[in-house]
């Protein structure tokens, strides 16, 4: 029998589950947003727009840092919920414990690259030099606390996968209270700046993982970890990376493909640096609502997959793409309507306010392609399909906004032309994914793979 904190994919009604999932992976997103916004908010009212440009400036570079064992998670996510959706208890286990070794593996080894390549990783992008040492100092600080992060990631895959969406938001909002206390006391207290908030980031990652960790030790379902069963299964480790490093692949040539466009923002000089953080700090609460019902339907999928439902599967893409258009218009609309007071939160800086709301037209109500292209794809990897979405994202969106910057872009060097790219790729994009799940739907219930 599963236990209240778990949502029964398998059966009743799919909106209900589908919003009951959902809905504390949003505010966990939010939360664990909250700590790249407490440390820009902080740091543009304590330590001014500089510091502030310096924090903002590495979004790209963390992105491609953690997105390899992001991607890992989604694979770890697939296959523990495929296996509880087919019954089979062993499989599971071997899952769980193969996916936690490898997410130990992969986060110290990120970290170390991370904290030696800091520098050179900025110097790439056409970090402003006025704000460079600063990005630096910042960079490596975080980067400390990336074993720990993509520990939680894992770790909350593995819950997730077994329906289990609200213990993941309890101790990421114990991680956030510990994230913002610190930037205060770091920054307003201490005068760390851009240092303060990269460690005050670091030791709430930390909390969050070690939460994560000591609740999987403890728990009494299928998914229960336990130190000594901890090993690499060959047959475990071949489907997780099958399905997760595609989709790690993947979340890296976004984020690569993002660094060129941050590069170029870089050039507009700091002010634009600052002004473009804030609103992608404020966009980033709109694509974490979204990105939690691609979360949602890609456990969804994966589990009834696991028990050959099969037209349950269809009406959870349909409901999902349904919710992730109501989601894009409410959100998008406040934040079209009031730009300057949102982004006000963020600096006070008069120039970067500008600069910030020459971004927000693009990015507001356009964001309901960019969920539909999250939530189509979700659903082709929930059915063990992970190659397919590398492909078609690297052709529809990193190759295209690439081939834009170098075009386009560089025939009109205005930020409208620059900001443009994102809407028509994600268009471009969600049309290729639905055509592949179509294609793919059929195929996945006639294989017998778990």
């Amino acid at each position: 029998m599963r236990r209240k904190m778990q949502v029964d994919f398998l059966e009743g009604g799919i909106l209900k589950n589908v919003i009951l999932f959902a809905i504390p992976l949003i505010l966990s997103g939010i939360l664990q947003l909250l700590f790249n916004a407490a440390d820009i908010i902080v740091v543009g009212n304590f330590a001014g727009s500089h510091e502030m440009g310096a924090v903002g400036s590495t979004g790209s570079t963390t992105n491609l840092l953690i997105s390899i064992g992001i991607g890992l998670s989604v694979g770890l996510n697939v296959v523990v919920a495929q296996s509880v959706g087919a019954g089979n208890r062993e499989m599971v286990q071997r899952s769980v414990h193969t996916g936690m070794c490898l997410s130990l593996a992969v986060g110290l080894a990120l970290g170390m690259i991370g904290y030696f390549c800091a520098a050179s990783l900025l110097r790439l992008l056409s970090t402003p030099l006025d704000i460079i040492d600063s990005a630096t100092v910042y960079l490596r600080a975080y980067c400390m606390g990336i074993p720990f992060n993509i520990i939680y990631n894992f770790g909350s895959a593995v819950l997730r996968a077994n329906g289990d969406t609200r213990r993941p938001l309890f101790f990421m909002t114990i991680a956030g209270v510990v994230n913002v206390v610190l930037n205060i006391i770091f920054v307003r207290q201490f005068h760390l700046g851009a240092l303060g908030v990269g460690i005050a980031t670091a030791i709430s990652q930390f909390v969050s993982a070690t939460l994560v960790v000591c609740c999987l030790l403890t728990e009494q379902s299928v998914v229960q970890l336990c130190i000594k069963k901890l090993r690499f299964h060959k047959e475990e480790t071949f489907r997780i990376m099958m399905i997760g490093l595609p989709a790690g692949i993947q979340s890296s040539l976004f984020a690569i493909s993002n660094m060129l466009i941050q590069s170029s923002v870089n050039s507009f000089g700091a002010d634009a640096v600052a002004g473009n953080s804030a609103v992608m700090n404020l966009e980033g609460f709109i694509y974490i609502a979204m990105n939690s019902i691609y979360q949602t339907i890609v456990t969804f999928t994966a589990q009834n997959r696991g028990a050959g439902k099969y037209q349950r599967v269809n009406k959870g893409l349909v409901v999902s793409m349904g919710c992730v258009i109501a989601i894009g218009v409410i959100l998008g609309s406040m934040f079209q309507i009031f730009p300057r007071e949102l982004i006000s939160l963020y600096t006070r800086d008069e120039k970067a306010i500008l600069y910030g709301l020459i971004r927000v037209p693009f990015f507001a109500l356009p964001y309901c392609l960019c969920g539909l292209m999250e939530t189509i794809m979700g659903a082709v990897r929930g059915l063990g399909y992970s190659m397919m979405p590398l492909i078609t994202s690297l052709l529809g969106s990193c190759f295209f906004r690439i081939a834009w910057v170098q075009t386009v872009f560089a025939q009109h060097r205005t930020l409208q032309s620059l900001y443009l790219s994102y809407p028509i790729s994600w268009a471009l994009t969600a049309s290729i994914h639905l055509a592949c799940f179509l294609l793919v739907r059929k195929k996945a219930f006639q294989k017998n793979t778990i």
